[in-house]
C-alpha cells in the first residue's frame, strides 16, 4: 500500500500552481502549437482587459497583432523548442494601447505542444521621460563646454604664451616653474577640448548609413587595442533596413559603448554579443512636436561583466557620472547626446553578469531598399 507523504509539522500548506501565477505581477499565458490560448493568469486579465473565460479558447492573435514581434518569438520557440527571451518589445492594439514590455517563452515542460509566455510590462513613459533627461544632462553640459571654451580656453592661451616668454628669459630654477606653467594649462586646454565633442556646432549631414558596416569597424578597432581579450558574438539582422544618421558619430557611439563593455569584463572569458533587429518600434510624440517618432532598428551591445550598480543606473547617461575607478564619465554622455541628435532612444539594462545597451534609431526611408546602405 502506498502511502501519502505527510505535509511537515507546522509548514503552511503550498497554494496550488494556479494561485502562484495568479499571485504574479507578470502576466502568464499558455499557448498551443495551434496558437489557442489555454490559460490566463489574473495579471493577464488586467492587462488584455478581460476575462480569462472569455479570453481562453480564442487564437492568440485576437489579443496580440500578428505582425508584433512577440508572435515572431513564438514561432521561434515552436520551430527551436528552447527558450526565448526579448526585452523592450512593444507591444500595440486598439483596446489596450500601447505598452512596452520584457517576455520570456519556452516549451511547457512534459508539454511540447504548448509555449508558455511570461510578458513583463515596462512603461513607454519612464523611456520617454529617462530620454528627456538625457537631452537635458547633453545640453547642461553643451552649455559648460561653451562656456568653458569662451571664459577659460582664450584666456588659458594668453598665459600659456606668457609662460614661453618666461621660459625663454629665466634661470634655470624659474625655467622649471615656466614649464610647469605650461604643461598645465597644456593638460586643462586638452580637458576642455574633450568637451568640445558636446557643443552644438553645424547641423551633421545624415544619410543612409549601414550599421553593420559601422559595427565591424568598431569590432576591429576594439580587436586590436582595447578589446584583445574578448570574444565576440554578432547575432545581426542579415535584411536589416539603413539606418538615417551620420556614419562618424554613430562609429562613435558605438565604439565607446564597445569600450564600455570590454573594460566592464574580466581578463579572462569576456564576451560581447553584438545583436540587430528591426522591430515594430516604439511610437510616441514627443513634447513640442506633434508628430509620431518610429524607431524600428534595435541595437544591442551586451557583455558578461559584473554589471552597473543599481544606484547609479539611472545616472549613467549624465555627464561625469562613471563606475570606473579611472575615467572622465563623459562617454555614455556623449552617447547619449549623439543618439538624441539622431532621434533615437538609448537605455541601459544591468543585472548581475549582464549589462545590455539597447540603442534604437530611426531608419532610411528614401529608399524602398530593406537592406543598408553605406
Amino acid at each position: 500500500m502506498t502511502s501519502l507523504r505527510a505535509q511537515p509539522v507546522g509548514i503552511p500548506k503550498i497554494p496550488d500552481s494556479e494561485a502562484i501565477l495568479n499571485s504574479l505581477a507578470s502576466t502568464i499565458l499558455v499557448i498551443s502549437t495551434d496558437d489557442v490560448i489555454s490559460y490566463l493568469n489574473n495579471a493577464g486579465e488586467q492587462l488584455f482587459q478581460g476575462s480569462a473565460s472569455h479570453l481562453t479558447g480564442q487564437d492568440i492573435s485576437n489579443l496580440i497583432p500578428s505582425d508584433s514581434p512577440i508572435i515572431a518569438v513564438l514561432e521561434q520557440v515552436k520551430i527551436s523548442g528552447t527558450a526565448v527571451s526579448e526585452y523592450s518589445l512593444p507591444l500595440r492594439t486598439p483596446r489596450i494601447g500601447d505598452h512596452l514590455v520584457n517576455i520570456h517563452a519556452s516549451p511547457l515542460p512534459d508539454h511540447p505542444s504548448y509555449v508558455i509566455l511570461a510578458i513583463q510590462e515596462r512603461s513607454i513613459a519612464a523611456t520617454i521621460d529617462r530620454q528627456l533627461t538625457h537631452r537635458g544632462a547633453a545640453r547642461s553640459v553643451s552649455a559648460l563646454a561653451s562656456m568653458l571654451a569662451h571664459e577659460v580656453k582664450n584666456p588659458l592661451s594668453g598665459i600659456r604664451g606668457a609662460a614661453q616668454l618666461l621660459e625663454d628669459n629665466a634661470s634655470e630654477e624659474d625655467k622649471e616653474l615656466a614649464r610647469l606653467i605650461r604643461d598645465e594649462t597644456d593638460r586643462i586646454v586638452a580637458l576642455i577640448n574633450r568637451m568640445d565633442i558636446f557643443s552644438d556646432g553645424m547641423p551633421l549631414d545624415h544619410q543612409a548609413v549601414n550599421i553593420h558596416q559601422v559595427l565591424g569597424r568598431v569590432r576591429k578597432l576594439g580587436e586590436s587595442s582595447f578589446a584583445k581579450h574578448v570574444k565576440f558574438v554578432e547575432n545581426y539582422d542579415p535584411s536589416l533596413p539603413a539606418v538615417l544618421g551620420n556614419k562618424d558619430q554613430l562609429v562613435q557611439v558605438f565604439l565607446n559603448l564597445i569600450k564600455n563593455a570590454a573594460e566592464a569584463i574580466s581578463s579572462s572569458g569576456g564576451e560581447i554579443i553584438l545583436t540587430t533587429a528591426y522591430k515594430q518600434g516604439v511610437r510616441f510624440v514627443l513634447p513640442g512636436s506633434n508628430s509620431k517618432v518610429h524607431l524600428p532598428l534595435k541595437i544591442s551591445i551586451q557583455d558578461n561583466g559584473e554589471g552597473v550598480p543599481e544606484s547609479i543606473q539611472n545616472f549613467m547617461f549624465d555627464a561625469f557620472v562613471t563606475n570606473k575607478t579611472e575615467g572622465s564619465g563623459l562617454g555614455l554622455a556623449l552617447v547619449a547626446k549623439i543618439i538624441d541628435d539622431h532621434g533615437g532612444i538609448v537605455e541601459l539594462e544591468s543585472h548581475p553578469s549582464r549589462t545590455i545597451f539597447h540603442v534604437m534609431l530611426p531608419m532610411d526611408t528614401s529608399s524602398g531598399d530593406k537592406k543598408g546602405t553605406s
